[in-house]
C-alpha cells in the first residue's frame, strides 16, 4: 500500500483490513514532506528499501499495489531503480497480479497537494508553503525537480504492466482526471487493461469514504477479474 502524505494510521486502518480481511498481508510505504522534498536522500531510500524487501520476501505472492496520491510518484521511484537491472528484479514484477490507483498525483500537482497535506485547514499557510514548494522545484532542478520528472515519466511509461483500477473525482485539484486520463491513454497504448472510475464529486484520496459500496464492488470486481481472489483461495466474491 502506497500511502498518501501524512496519512494518519488510523485512515490507513480502513484500507488494510480490506486485505487482511481477505488473508493477504499488507505492507505500507509512506513517506514524510521532507522525504518529498529531497528525493536522493528521501524517497529513493525509501524506494530501494521496499525493493530489497520484496526481493529478499519470495513467498509474498500474488503482489497487489494500491496507491494514493503522492505513493504514484514514490511507485515511479521504485521502478526507476527496478528498470536499471530488468533481471534481477523480474522475478519481483512477475509477482504482481494487479494495481489500483486513488487519486493519484502527478508532479504537476506539488504545488497543490504539499500544502494542502500540511495545513489542511490553513489558507495562509498553504499559501506560503505553495509559493517555496515552487522556488524550490525551481531554486532545486537537480537535487529534487529532475527527479521527480524521471518518474512522472516511468509512471507514465510503466514497466508494471498488470491490470490497473484508477479512482478519480472531477473537483479533485490534488489528482485531477485530466492527469489520470492521461496516465490511462499511455498504459492502454501498452496494451495494459485499465479501468476508471470518476465521480463528480468525492475527496482526495477519501473516495471509499464518500462511496464505500460502490468503491469495494468496483475494487472486489478487478481483483477477482485479475486472478487475485481465486489465488488467494476466495472463490467468489460472495464470501466476501
Amino acid at each position: 500500500m502506497m500511502a498518501w502524505l501524512l496519512a494518519k494510521q488510523k485512515h490507513l486502518k480502513k484500507y488494510a483490513e480490506i486485505y487482511t480481511e481477505l488473508g493477504f498481508d499488507v505492507m505500507v510505504v509512506h513517506i514524510t514532506p521532507w522525504q518529498l522534498l529531497w528525493p536522493v536522500k528521501g524517497t529513493q531510500v525509501v524506494a530501494s528499501e521496499t525493493i530489497k524487501f520484496l526481493e529478499n520476501n519470495k513467498s509474498y505472492a500474488p503482489i497487489v499495489v494500491h496507491g494514493f496520491s503522492v505513493g504514484a510518484y514514490q511507485m515511479g521511484e521504485i521502478m526507476l531503480q527496478m528498470s536499471r537491472d530488468m533481471e534481477r528484479y523480474k522475478q519481483i514484477l512477475d509477482r504482481f497480479a494487479c494495481q489500483i490507483w486513488d487519486s493519484a498525483a502527478d508532479i504537476t500537482e506539488i504545488p497543490v497537494g504539499l500544502p494542502k497535506s500540511i495545513f489542511p485547514k490553513n489558507l495562509s499557510m498553504q499559501n506560503a508553503l505553495r509559493n517555496y514548494t515552487l522556488y524550490h522545484l525551481k531554486t532545486f532542478h537537480n537535487q529534487a525537480t529532475i527527479h521527480y520528472m524521471r518518474s512522472s515519466q516511468m509512471f507514465h511509461s510503466t514497466i508494471l504492466k498488470q491490470p490497473a483500477l484508477f479512482f478519480v473525482s472531477d473537483n479533485d485539484p490534488i489528482g485531477p482526471p485530466s492527469s489520470n486520463q492521461a496516465v490511462r491513454e499511455n498504459w492502454e497504448r501498452a496494451n495494459i487493461k485499465v479501468t476508471f472510475k470518476c465521480w463528480k464529486k468525492s475527496q482526495h484520496a477519501a473516495h471509499m469514504i464518500k462511496h464505500r459500496d460502490e468503491y469495494l464492488d468496483i475494487l472486489y470486481k478487478h481483483l477477482e477479474e485479475c486472478g487475485v481472489l481465486e489465488a488467494i483461495g476466495v472463490k467468489t466474491r460472495a464470501k466476501l
